[in-house]
């Protein structure tokens, strides 16, 4: 989710208008016998010492604030460039109707989402443009068939009557393509609890160790071994795949997310090769939608 804060600088500030301490009045100290000339030396010596000390201290001091007003891209050796993440916009939890807890609340018993599952979509990102066969960067209501349309044909039979045998309620999709051509389609299926929602997950198109549906062209999905689930709720399941070598023209990522009574499926997909950063990032994003 984007959002930036700013801290403080720490250390103390004057009051703005206070008034400097005044002096003390100087204290009347006996006049000291002359030193030998030995300690003259040694004393005048410590003070040069210290007194350029104090005047490196300072110079550095300077150089030290100036370099934290400067972005991280302006200093040298510190430049990065972009990492290919995605600009989406601003995220935040759609809102409740009144008096519905939260799908994770000790109140929900059965894990549902009271949103409208339209509003839990994760938005498009900056860039994104409609694309044949996808359901639009607007997003929106969508249906079984657009949903089953993104698996292999032989699959589908099966996959209809599951649909029917869990009750699926509702079902949403947003699709959008990028510049540089990677294809993204998500789709919502609602279900009546939170139970029915994972087995439906395991015993319809998933599975920890292997797909229980093809994608539609890419029958070679293996679970990601390089995926790490960085998601903030411990209620929701991440479980990614990737297109297993060689692959064909096309490179596939997918990745199912169950969170309570709601499975997402995400599928990106990018001629020559599809990145691993806006994947991981697309799947954070709608699973704290989902949270």
């Amino acid at each position: 989710m984007s959002g930036t804060a700013t801290t403080a600088p720490d250390g103390e500030e004057r009051a703005e208008g206070a008034a400097p301490d005044a002096p003390a009045a100087p204290l009347q100290v006996p006049e000291a016998p002359p030193a030998p000339a030995r300690g003259r030396a040694l004393r005048a010596t410590a003070l040069r010492w210290g007194a350029a000390v104090a005047v490196f201290a300072t110079l550095a001091g300077g150089v030290g604030y100036g370099l934290t007003r400067l972005e991280r891209e302006e200093l040298p050796g510190l430049a990065r460039e972009h990492d290919g993440r995605w600009d989406y916009p601003e995220l935040s939890l759609p809102a409740l109707p009144y008096g519905s807890p939260r799908p994770f609340s000790d109140a929900n018993l059965t894990q549902s989402h009271h949103a409208d599952l339209r509003d839990l979509l994760l938005p498009a990102p900056e860039g994104a443009e409609a694309a044949e066969g996808l359901p639009g960067p607007e997003g929106g209501w969508s249906t079984v068939d657009a949903f089953l349309a993104a698996y292999a044909e032989e699959d589908r039979p099966r996959l209809r009557l599951l649909l029917l045998d869990h009750a699926v309620r509702h079902t949403a999709a947003r699709g959008w393509v990028m510049p540089d051509g990677t294809r993204t389609s998500v789709h919502l299926l609602r279900f009546n609890t939170g139970a029915v929602a994972s087995r439906f997950r395991v015993d319809a198109i998933g599975g920890d160790t292997r797909l229980a549906a093809d994608l539609a062209g890419t029958p070679d999905l293996e679970p990601d071994p390089e995926w790490e689930e960085p998601t903030a709720s411990d209620d929701i399941a991440v479980h990614a795949y990737d297109e297993q070598r060689p692959r064909g023209g096309t490179h596939t990522r997918m990745a199912q997310i169950t969170a309570g009574d709601v499975v997402a499926v995400i599928v990106q997909e990018r001629a020559g090769g599809a990145p691993a950063v806006p994947f991981d990032q697309t799947v954070v994003l709608q699973g704290q939608l989902l949270g």
